[in-house]
């Protein structure tokens, strides 16, 4: 049972970071400005089904579980990286954000993993599948990065 409640608790935690990743990502495909900020734009307008996507996913495991999907009045920011910039032509620091945010979630679905480990094989699935999505973002953002750096 108080394994469950951490389960559930992992799982809110998740789908928190599912939307505000969601959020930011909208923001900063609109207020991103300049020819070079188009890829970036379009991967993050792109991106953002996705996310929602999982936040989707996460809410109906919580409910399935027992739990209780939470209300906006719940919800605490913490991607401060992720921002919007002052400068609607920082396309780096926006990138840069959207990788510290895929490093965070990764984080997240590792330890639901471990968490569900011989205890819950269904949420154990769901959030492997969620983990590979998170880390193709990553990868795809490292390598603007890369290109971004060269200059």
């Amino acid at each position: 049972m108080k394994k469950k409640k951490e389960i559930v608790r992992a799982l809110k935690d998740a789908y928190w970071k599912e939307l505000e990743t969601v959020q930011n990502y909208l923001a900063n495909s609109v207020n991103l400005d300049g020819v070079r900020a188009e890829e970036i734009k379009a991967a993050l307008a792109a991106d953002v089904a996705e996310e929602l996507g999982h936040a989707q996913q996460l809410a109906k495991r919580i409910k399935v579980l027992g739990g209780s999907v939470p209300g906006s009045l719940e919800f605490k920011a913490r991607q401060k990286e992720l921002q919007p910039p002052e400068d609607s032509t920082d396309v780096v620091a926006v990138i840069r954000g959207v990788i510290a945010a895929e490093e965070d979630a990764i984080s997240g679905y590792n330890k639901l993993i471990k968490l569900c480990d011989g205890e819950d094989y269904v949420t154990q699935d769901l959030a492997i599948t969620l983990l590979a999505d998170e880390e193709n973002h990553r990868v795809q953002f490292q390598g603007f990065l890369k290109e971004y750096e060269r200059e």
